[in-house]
């Protein structure tokens, strides 16, 4: 249980590469220090000159179901709230930053904070079987539209957001986001023959070329990120946030449509299923550098 690194050795994984895999039962829902630890193997993997790849993925049924709300809500104060908050914002930029390229093997179910993940990755393969999606509203959170951004086209993402419904591996990968869709026993090693391909580039170049990509990019991550989180963060000062997670958790009445079905729509997916991750991401930061009246400048 944990964040474990190895190293495959032959093909299809070959050389140079590591695997960063995620082990948090019933269901991959990180608790604080698991953001923290899943962000150091990540950094500490691209800085090894020997690697030219990364491969992020999680043991179990799901690949991510965010943050761990049983600790939030038994912790007083909002300790764990920031700490989970600190937390997620290190492993997301930690993906993105990695210094080598991040391909997540995404098998099952990836929520809140596996988007953050898996958004910021360089490639995506995933299994027949995975759906991804942000429960956020429904859980008393907001966070993680940056990376869902980065996966759909403005308008999907909007939708999927707000209703808090998932979509399927096949359709991200009609809409380019994500590189195979495999049947779920084969997820680890398409990724690894997709880092493999990677790894066999020169490795100076391999990095030079993930610094250049990502100097290109028309969005801040980590700025428009952190901008999101201030809305989590007013969210929890008002009370909103602990009255949907404590509905979530069973502690008190419904305070609204937490759990409704909003129905079929034209794009697959369905609400977050409420048995399969209990799980939310973001809880409260500390405030933005960006306050909320200032949008961020870069263009979406």
């Amino acid at each position: 249980m944990g964040v474990s690194t190895s190293r495959p050795g032959a093909p299809p994984g070959g050389r140079g590469i590591a695997l960063v895999t995620v082990d948090f039962p019933p269901v991959n829902a990180l608790p604080v220090q698991g953001w923290y630890d899943l962000a150091d193997a990540v950094r500490d993997a691209g800085r090894d000159p020997g690697i030219r790849c990364v491969v992020l993925a999680a043991a179990g049924r799901g690949f991510n179901a965010g943050v761990d709300i049983k600790e939030m809500q038994r912790t007083e104060g909002h300790a764990a709230l920031i700490g989970a908050n600190r937390g997620c914002y290190e492993a997301f930029a930690a993906v993105y930053d990695c210094e080598v390229p991040v391909v997540a093997a995404v098998a099952g179910y990836c929520l809140g904070g596996g988007i953050g993940l898996v958004g910021n990755a360089d490639a995506i393969v995933a299994s027949d079987d995975a759906t991804f999606g942000l429960p956020e509203l429904d859980r008393g959170a907001l966070g993680a539209a940056t990376h869902l951004a980065r996966l759909v086209p403005p308008h999907l993402m909007r939708t999927l957001y707000y209703t808090s419904r998932t979509v399927t591996s096949q359709e991200l990968r009609r809409h380019g986001s994500v590189w195979d869709v495999v049947p779920r026993a084969q997820v680890r090693d398409a990724a690894l023959a997709l880092a493999g391909e990677i790894a066999a580039k020169d490795g100076s170049l391999i990095r030079l070329a993930k610094a250049a990509i990502n100097g290109i990019d028309p969005v801040d991550v980590r700025r428009s990120y952190r901008f999101e989180q201030g809305f989590t963060f007013e969210a929890n000062l008002s009370g909103i946030a602990d009255r949907h997670r404590d509905a979530f958790m069973g502690r008190r009445g419904d305070p609204g449509p937490v759990g409704a079905d909003p129905g079929p729509g034209p794009h697959a997916g369905t609400k977050a299923p409420e048995n399969t991750a209990p799980t939310e991401t973001r809880p409260p930061p500390v405030p933005p550098a960006v306050p909320p009246s200032t949008p961020p400048k870069e263009p979406r």
